[in-house]
């Protein structure tokens, strides 16, 4: 299905860090070819769609000026949804600040308690309390730069967590 631009719910878009070379790729592929895989939607209030994949290309199809993005709908609830995405692209390189990002958004929008994450993440609760741990630590302004690719996740996480800390 094809959806305008302001039908969409773009609340997880903070969950990921951007690449900015990567989106310039993507830029020149959707200009060339046009857009080849759907994004994921899940329905929303008032006739919205909450975007669960896709942020790049919706970002790269608005500057190349497009009217309406190709989608897919999931007939899932969102916490549903955004577990299986994660699971979907396990495989990827997921820093700890994204599974962190992602943790904290299912614990504080959906009030999934840190045993319950545990389960759904196959890991322990020690590792889910080291997660939320580290973005309640790391400065919102530093996070903010990660997220747009100004500082890379290691860095932020190996030099700047312990300065936070130390304060």
């Amino acid at each position: 299905m094809d959806i305008e631009f302001h039908q969409l719910d773009l609340r997880y878009e903070g969950l990921r860090r951007r690449a900015p070379e990567r989106e310039k790729r993507l830029l020149a592929s959707l200009a060339q070819m046009g857009q080849q895989a759907p994004i994921v939607v899940v329905g929303g209030d008032g006739g919205s769609r909450v975007v669960i994949d896709g942020y790049k290309r919706v970002r790269a199809l608005r500057q190349l000026k497009a009217d309406t993005v190709l989608a897919m709908s999931w007939e899932l609830a969102e916490v549903e949804a955004l577990l299986l995405e994660r699971l979907m692209r396990r495989g990827e390189s997921d820093g700890a600040l994204e599974q962190a990002w992602l943790l904290r958004e299912l614990h504080s929008r959906f009030a999934l308690s840190n045993q319950e994450l545990a389960r759904r993440f196959d890991k322990s609760e020690s590792w889910v309390s080291r997660r939320l741990a580290l973005v309640e630590d790391l400065p919102e302004e530093i996070q903010a730069q990660v997220r747009v690719g100004a500082i890379v996740a290691h860095a932020a996480m190996k030099f700047l967590v312990p300065m936070a800390r130390a304060n």
